[in-house]
């Protein structure tokens, strides 16, 4: 199985070049301005990619996700996409858990306070969890100083193989501390701005594709 991650692509998703693959996964932040158009127009285009499995999360800034109960949100993702809302997935008897859960920041999507609020969701991460996905990073890895230590503290509990999140960019690349991989796979810059068009995003280096 290869799994290819991206994250913060902010209504630049069209930009990419992907080569085809196995598993794709998108770590949040589908869209700029969290409307509900960037949102179909997303899925419209996730659901193309070639990709026996495309899973994603959303992020602090798809606001039109967050308003959407579970059912609602059921009937606009396309039947080939996954989407997790603090919930998990299996694949091929790998086991993924996703959140779009960021600390508290201008009020926008997904926020949850420092503490025991954002405590009680990071405590639904099961212990067998292989692939963790979040939006925003633990603390000191990848994070430029903004990740969660709450985060932190449940990954050291249920030790995944590979955790992907986004959310800080400029932080994109992997790094492997205490036997999980961390891979922030943020793409975007800046709003108008992709790092790398032919971005293959990966585990270590470009161009690699973490295999299990």
């Amino acid at each position: 199985m290869d799994l290819t991650f991206i994250s913060d692509t902010h209504g630049l998703h069209d930009r990419l070049k992907l080569n085809p693959g196995t598993v794709l996964v998108h770590a949040g932040d589908i869209t700029e301005y969290g409307t509900e158009d960037e949102v179909v127009e997303f899925l419209d285009w996730f659901s193309r990619q070639p990709f026996n499995c495309k899973i994603f999360i959303g992020g602090n800034h798809d606001l039109f996700l967050e308003t959407l109960t579970l059912r609602k949100i059921k009937r606009l993702i396309p039947a080939n996409i996954i989407y997790l809302q603090n919930s998990g997935t299996e694949i091929g008897g790998i086991k993924f858990w996703g959140s779009p859960v960021t600390p508290y920041f201008l009020g926008m999507a997904f926020n949850a306070r420092a503490g025991k609020e954002i405590r009680k969701v990071w405590n639904k991460i099961p212990t067998e969890t292989d692939i963790l996905i979040t939006h925003g990073p633990p603390k000191g890895i990848l994070d430029g100083g903004l990740g969660c230590e709450e985060l932190l503290l449940q990954i050291e509990r249920v030790k995944p193989k590979i955790h992907c999140f986004g959310h800080v960019h400029g932080h994109n690349g992997s790094r492997v501390v205490n036997g999980t991989t961390y891979i922030n796979a943020a793409v975007v810059n800046s709003p108008d701005q992709l790092m790398n068009p032919d971005y293959k995003i990966v585990i270590v280096g470009l161009p690699l594709v973490y295999k299990f």
